[in-house]
């Protein structure tokens, strides 16, 4: 049940709107209570005499069951008095048409008030996981399966939503169902309700035997779930690559293999699921029957208490109980698959970050000075990537990183944006430690063009547009003609308002690639890191690029990552990274006398 309240406090106003709830169902209960009761003195006018004689005059008034009882009494004798049965059956049936019609008003407040929480709960906690797994580290999507992390954000929800509405019913509404016509049996008849009461434990035990097996399976359910989302995602990406490589059985293998997992998974839960309702319904039945073996011989033994007309209030009153705690069973049930799923996304919402603000960190306003890096070494695991780097970055100067593929070269870069901290070392922006700075103000310095096209299925404009609010369109027309990608644009069917499909897949690399350095063209950042920027570029878009590239570095310091050496043969420094250690460094003139790695790898890319 913790996890549960813990649930609900996603819900705004979650306190007052318990108490709405709460409020709302006991009133229904209680009409539909009333309403029940209202069967006896029906009854009574049917097949017997009134049970006491016409009341002289109105009961006083005073807070309790009592008075009601005795003043419904009194004005139901006195018409039978005055006017006659006929009469007095026409009053309790207008009074239980009035009864029901208030309990199912309070009934559809009470949902509405549930349903108001459920979205709202599901709104909150799909928007606190995005949150949560938005700040997390970038080495945080290398170890987690995105599509578990989708099956988390989709179906698991899905389930704590399910769990919401079953769980208010079955903590909150039934037991007050239960209640209320547990006090109506012993209203009615002492001894017959503790007799019902020892034969009821019977069904509770049961029952909490079948939840109990079916919480573990309820996990496995969804974590199967998670791998088959996470399958489908890589398979759908990587269509192209399946179909070349023959590799569609592979694949449908592995569904198979999840799915067949899945469906084992969720029959057995079904099979414990949809046993609890009949199960519980039956073991009902048996009560009722041995209640009506037990009160029928009190009835033809004369028992002053369970006259024949209370006797089948009490029944029927009995049998009203049956469906609340039937759905409180079946909502037990539902609850603990709910519960399952909100752990799971708790213990996403529970991670904490890697890389986070400092309690007392300082906003950046400006970058003015230098970017150095202090005895920095970094590992992902235990293996050091980077050792002993000690570099600065001056205002303005273009720097190049060179070497071998897994030299490092990329983890240098991503220090500087603060994607991870260094194990070791420092990096610090004029002179403060990236640590003390807000990583929102440091990236607002920053301007990043990747490998890999990162574009999204939305329009040409709000692709160069992203992550910037109130850009006009002349803005970003300019940044496409920097980055020489409006020739194309404008030659599309709806120009800058085409959409480009998922992951941009409607254009060419080099489109792609374009619209990339657009975007950090409009956001005009002072600090560029550019990680093989050019590498998709065919040799003509690659030299009107880099000419783009040339004039946006001017007065802006610059960081390139190339393996394509021409690129950067005019940068301030040339950086010679070989297994995490700075081997050379220089201009690129100063650097092809020395006879080094970096002079070996021109005289390869030159043959």
């Amino acid at each position: 049940m913790k996890i549960y309240f813990r649930i609900l406090r996603y819900a705004p106003k979650v306190v007052s709107q318990l108490t709405k709830f709460f409020l709302y169902s006991v009133l229904a209960v209680i009409f539909n209570a009333i309403y029940l009761g209202l069967t006896m003195p029906m009854l009574e006018v049917l097949f017997e005499q009134p049970t006491s004689e016409p009341a002289r005059s109105a009961p006083a008034f005073s807070l309790s069951t009592n008075y009601f009882i005795e003043l419904f009494q009194y004005h139901f004798n006195s018409i039978i008095t005055e006017r006659g049965k006929v009469d007095a059956l026409f009053f309790v049936c207008i009074t239980i048409v009035v009864f029901v019609f208030l309990s199912n008003i309070f009934r559809y407040m009470e949902r509405m008030t549930a349903s108001r929480m459920k979205v709202d709960i599901v709104k909150n906690m799909r928007v606190q996981i995005f949150d949560k797994v938005s700040r997390m580290h970038i080495g945080f999507f290398n170890d987690q399966r995105k599509g578990d992390l989708i099956s988390r954000f989709t179906n698991d929800v899905s389930e704590v939503e399910t769990a919401v509405v079953n769980g208010l019913k079955s903590v909150f509404k039934e037991p007050i169902t239960l209640i209320v016509f547990i006090i109506m049996l012993f209203m009615i008849s002492v001894k017959l309700t503790l007799f019902t009461l020892i034969v009821l434990p019977l069904t509770g035990g049961i029952i909490s035997e079948i939840i109990r097996r079916l919480k573990r399976k309820a996990k496995l359910s969804q974590e199967a779930m998670g791998r088959i989302v996470n399958i489908l995602d890589e398979a759908f990406s990587g269509m192209r690559v399946i179909n070349a490589f023959n590799a569609r059985n592979f694949i449908l293998r592995k569904i198979d293999d999840e799915t067949t997992f899945h469906r084992r998974v969720n029959l057995s839960i079904s099979r414990k699921n949809e046993l609890a309702s009949p199960l519980s319904e039956f073991l009902g039945v048996i009560v009722v029957a041995v209640i009506l073996y037990y009160g029928g011989q009190l009835v033809l033994a004369g028992d002053q208490e369970l006259k024949p007309a209370v006797f089948i209030t009490y029944l029927a009153i009995y049998a009203n109980m049956i469906q609340p705690a039937k759905s409180f069973s079946n909502g037990i049930t539902s609850l603990q698959k709910g519960t399952i799923s909100a752990q799971r996304i708790f213990d996403v919402i529970d991670q904490e970050p890697l890389i986070k603000d400092k309690p007392n960190a300082k906003p950046i306003d400006e970058f003015s000075r230098d970017i150095v890096f202090r005895n920095v070494s970094f590992a992902y695991d235990k293996e050091f990537v980077l050792n002993n780097i000690n570099l600065t970055i001056t205002k303005g100067k273009s720097i190049a990183l060179v070497g071998p593929s897994g030299g490092g070269k990329s983890t240098l870069a991503d220090l500087i944006p603060r994607f991870y901290d260094p194990t070791e070392g420092e990096v610090l922006i004029d002179g403060v430690s990236l640590r003390d700075c807000t990583i929102e103000s440091l990236r607002k310095q920053m301007g990043v063009v990747t490998q890999e096209s990162i574009l999204f299925n939305d329009s040409i404009f709000n692709n160069i547009a992203f992550g910037m609010e109130n850009v006009s369109e002349d803005a970003v027309i300019d940044a496409a003609k920097v980055a020489h990608a409006h020739e194309f644009i404008i030659q599309m069917e709806n120009g800058y308002l085409t959409t480009i499909g998922e992951r941009g897949s409607k254009l060419s690399g080099g489109q792609r690639q374009r619209l990339s350095i657009a975007r950090a063209v409009l956001k005009n950042p002072p600090i560029l890191i550019l990680d093989e920027a050019t590498s998709a570029l065919d040799s003509e878009s690659e030299r009107l690029v880099q000419d783009a590239l040339n004039s946006l570095m001017k007065n802006r310091t610059s960081i390139i990552i190339a393996h394509r050496l021409s690129t950067i043969q005019h940068a301030d420094e040339i950086v010679v990274i070989q297994q995490g250690q700075i081997i050379q460094r220089g201009r690129h003139d100063i650097l092809l006398e020395d006879e080094g790695l970096y002079k070996k790898l021109i005289e390869i890319q030159k043959f």
